[in-house]
């Protein structure tokens, strides 16, 4: 894949991940998806605009060779933009089943392996800015009970995000972060869910209260954290790195 404008986009095969290859799809990126799921990438890459274009790469993230053999087989020369987005949500209690090192080795230390195995192909992209965009969340600056695990987890992006925002200046690849509120997903919405039963209410009900706390009362749709993503990489923004943004109804307010 020579096209210098080849963009790798994780967690590809659902949610926030799908929207955005779709529409980097419609802006004419090659797109290389990469997720667990080869079926679930499969029927991304079958909703994009000319699916012949795009690849699927099936590993997991926590495994740093997993990502490593995995670009090697696919003959990638270079990559002009990363989009790390795959993570998993959820509770995590301590000594009962607790998912905390599940939830940090996939969110945290899955993004870390990712972008690191990604630096040399983003490297030897010719053009003048490459872009990195990580996915983070609102509850990266907010606690939550009970989600100790995923807002430790959000907030370690932050820090990987102004890290390598300076570290990589002189490669000329701009590090951003976007921090979304509620977005319209099946996370989300098995989240109300999991709030619904803790609280013994309806789904309407926990809906209403998460919206309690969110002024514009009302989730983003995927499309939208997929637009503002497709600015950040574009070839108009050479100015923004290092930044932790926003999307979230204005339910925080730095």
């Amino acid at each position: 894949m020579a096209n210098t404008k080849t963009i790798l986009v994780t967690g590809a095969g659902s949610g926030i991940g799908r929207a955005i290859a779709q529409r980097l799809s419609k802006n004419n990126y090659p797109l290389i998806l990469l997720g667990r799921n080869q079926d679930k990438l499969e029927e991304t890459r079958n909703s994009l605009e000319s699916p012949e274009k795009h690849q699927c790469i099936s590993c997991d993230i926590r495994l740093p060779k997993d990502i490593a053999n995995a670009l090697e087989k696919r003959k990638i020369n270079s990559l002009y933009a990363l989009v790390a987005n795959a993570g998993i949500g959820g509770e995590n209690h301590y000594l009962s089943n607790d998912r905390w090192n599940e939830i940090i080795d996939t969110n945290l230390t899955g993004t870390y392996n990712t972008i690191q195995e990604c630096l040399p192909y983003l490297k030897k992209n010719k053009a003048p800015f490459k872009k990195i965009v990580i996915l983070a969340s609102v509850l990266a600056r907010l606690g939550v009970p009970g989600y100790s695990a995923y807002c430790a987890s959000k907030a370690g992006l932050l820090g990987l995000n102004r890290s390598l925002a300076i570290e990589l200046t002189q490669d000329k690849i701009l590090v951003n972060a976007l921090c979304p509120g509620w977005v319209d997903t099946e996370m989300a919405q098995e989240g109300l869910r999991a709030f619904a039963e803790t609280l013994s209410i309806s789904k309407e009900k926990a809906f209403e209260q998460a919206m309690n706390d969110v002024p514009l009362r009302k989730m983003s749709e995927p499309d939208e954290i997929a637009q503002f993503t497709s600015f950040l990489i574009s070839d108009a923004q050479t100015s923004i790195t290092g930044q932790a943004l926003d999307i979230n109804n204005g339910a925080m307010m730095p």
